[in-house]
């Protein structure tokens, strides 16, 4: 397992590590981005519609992520509040009309659902048992993090000056630890070593990555908890951040996770300000890195 996690980890670092000027290459990569979450996505339904007794495992499965969801949550804005409370952040309120268009974004979080709902179906009425499928997920997802590395040291982001955010370190800081003891929290509820309840608490949003990485180690049922655990955070990120950014913006970004520098940013910008984009990104950088890196760490202790 230690050598599946170092090459899970080795393309992230790869892309990072080279620079690209071309924007022709940069959309294209975009958009190669965006089609492979789908298609892993769509893997990981593939792997639950044929897993042995999935009818049997759900009930268990959505305990599971109602657990996940609930204790992450409550711990989440325990220690983003703490931040808060040491660190707060002053905000001014936006001028004018800036409206990202709530619904359009709400439809879009679902999209991921959708994805998995097609390959899980199918995969369950239609499709053989395709024992490939598990090593084809695998090295997608390893062509996504080299692409998402790319992505991530082209952006014309300087690593310095994100950790010098002190705002979007510490909020990215206390996601990672007030997410890690909830998964201490988490172990009696469900079952399982200590480092693989810690691997599944360092999703942060990322679902495409958690999901893949987690039900590789832990077998499919596994990766569909930390799937819709991770795709339920960003949706509820949706929902919170206009209500709480206002007053607690470090909670309101933090909850976001790894999506605070991508999907929950327009709702970010609209709802707190052009002050709020600098910590989002930061804070969402740092726990895009660190949610395979902890990942990998973890199962590799197994």
């Amino acid at each position: 397992m230690l050598t599946g996690a170092l090459l899970i980890l080795a393309p992230l670092f790869l892309g990072f590590a080279l620079s690209l000027e071309s924007r022709r290459i940069m959309t294209a990569i975009h958009y190669t981005v965006e089609a492979l979450v789908y298609f892993i996505l769509a893997l990981l339904g593939l792997g639950l519609g044929q897993m042995e007794g999935l009818a049997s495992q759900l009930g268990g499965m959505a305990a599971q992520v109602l657990a996940l969801v609930l204790v992450l949550f409550v711990a989440n804005m325990i220690g983003l509040w703490m931040f808060h409370r040491w660190q707060p952040m002053e905000l001014e309120r936006p001028e004018g009309d800036i409206s990202p268009g709530y619904r359009r974004l709400f439809l879009a979080g679902l999209k991921p659902l959708l994805a998995v709902t097609a390959g899980l179906l199918a995969g369950y009425y239609l499709l053989p048992d395709m024992p490939m499928a598990e090593q084809v997920a695998t090295w997608a997802l390893m062509l996504l993090l080299f692409l998402i590395g790319l992505q991530l040291r082209n952006a014309g982001l300087s690593l310095r000056k994100l950790l010098m955010n002190r705002q979007g370190l510490g909020i990215a800081l206390s996601l990672t630890l007030s997410s890690l003891l909830a998964g201490v929290a988490l172990m009696p509820w469900l079952g399982l070593p200590w480092h693989d309840t810690l691997a599944l608490a360092s999703g942060f949003g990322w679902y495409s990555l958690s999901g893949i990485v987690i039900g590789d180690a832990l077998g499919p049922a596994w990766g569909g908890v930390a799937f819709l655990n991770d795709v339920l955070r960003e949706i509820v990120a949706l929902a919170i951040i206009p209500l709480l950014i206002a007053g607690r913006p470090a909670m309101a970004i933090g909850y976001g996770g790894a999506t605070a520098m991508d999907f929950t940013l327009p709702v970010i910008r609209s709802s707190g300000g052009l002050a709020c984009v600098p910590v989002a990104i930061a804070s969402g950088f740092l726990l895009s890195f660190l949610s395979p890196v902890l990942m990998g760490v973890f199962l590799a202790l197994g």
